[in-house]
């Protein structure tokens, strides 16, 4: 049996994230095992969409989280990890300062990635989740600066696509009226081509309205489109406050699952979906996915060399 410690660090508009999987290889298979998850509400989407880059305050705070998580990935014994920013630090005018400064101070190399990759490394978690599914399924993956899709039929992915469309960006009014537009008329298009398309929701505060969820099939991971609308219009009729209070949220929750909750529900109501699939997937566990992924082919790569040297 072999085993080994990956990490990926998530850097999104509202938190930035660590989440270290240990990965245990033997003859019986490939086990995923989750052995830390940390998040911190950096909130760099409401420097950045407000006022176009991050602030001083902000920045410091990045560079102390950076020290952390390199310390822990250290205890963890971590042999490979990835640490990937989003949408805000793709808008922020200081993102490339900010990066090479906490490179210099951390160690940690952090890359920006675009809409369209991050799209893809979401896609990658279906190495853990979903394998044997058939029928049209639209993965969707809401953060605070973007919103990334990939329509899924019958286990093969048929397009990705990204939206400057998050919780954050809405709540700082910084959504162009253009990117709804073009959100609404792909879904269009999709819906025509792939009828019956149900959701795979992705996020933390689609994880969050699954839970608060009375009515929901906890085998199959899943509630109803219904169910969603009802817990949106509760929600939507509170102040901040009053869903702190009510429903045990954090003040960093409570602000953006409304407009989160809101982007599920437009694209559930153009495709017609039924149901919305919420199997505590994101872009950390796609990022191990797609480490794991690569050191499985440098290895096999590895023992092919090597039996075409044996061979001469």
């Amino acid at each position: 049996m072999t085993e080994m410690n990956y990490a990926a660090i998530d850097i999104g508009s509202n938190a930035a994230r660590l989440l270290v999987k240990r990965i245990e290889e033997s003859e019986t298979g490939t086990k995923f095992s989750k052995e830390l998850l940390l998040r911190v509400p950096l909130r760099l989407g409401f420097d950045v969409f407000g006022k176009g880059k991050i602030s001083e305050k902000r920045e410091k705070n990045m560079v102390r989280l950076m020290k952390s998580y390199a310390y822990l990935m250290k205890i963890y014994d971590v042999q490979k990890y990835r640490a990937c920013a989003t949408s805000a630090m793709r808008d922020a005018k200081n993102g490339m300062d900010i990066i090479k400064e906490i490179e210099k101070k951390t160690g940690i190399h952090i890359e920006i990635i675009g809409g369209q990759e991050e799209a893809q490394i979401v896609y990658n978690n279906h190495i853990e989740y979903m394998k044997d599914r058939t029928g049209n399924y639209l993965y969707v993956d809401v953060g605070g600066g973007s919103t990334e899709v990939n329509l899924l039929s019958q286990g093969e992915l048929k397009c990705s696509r990204s939206y400057n469309i998050g919780t954050v960006r809405l709540l700082n009014k910084a959504v162009k009226e253009s990117e709804w537009t073009r959100l609404k008329d792909d879904m269009t298009e999709l819906a025509r081509q792939y009828p019956d398309t149900n959701i795979i929701g992705s996020g933390g505060n689609i994880n969050k309205l699954y839970r608060l969820a009375e009515k929901k099939d906890k085998k199959a991971q899943r509630m109803t489109v219904e169910t969603l609308r009802g817990l949106y219009d509760e929600l939507s009729a509170l102040s901040v406050e009053e869903r702190m209070d009510k429903f045990s949220l954090k003040p960093d929750r409570a602000d953006v699952i409304v407009p989160a909750g809101n982007i599920f529900l437009t694209i559930a109501d153009i495709l017609g979906s039924s149901y919305i699939y919420v199997p505590t997937i994101g872009l950390a566990d796609g990022i191990i996915d797609g480490l794991y992924a690569g050191s499985k082919e440098e290895r096999e790569h590895g023992k092919s060399l090597k039996s075409l040297d044996a061979e001469k």
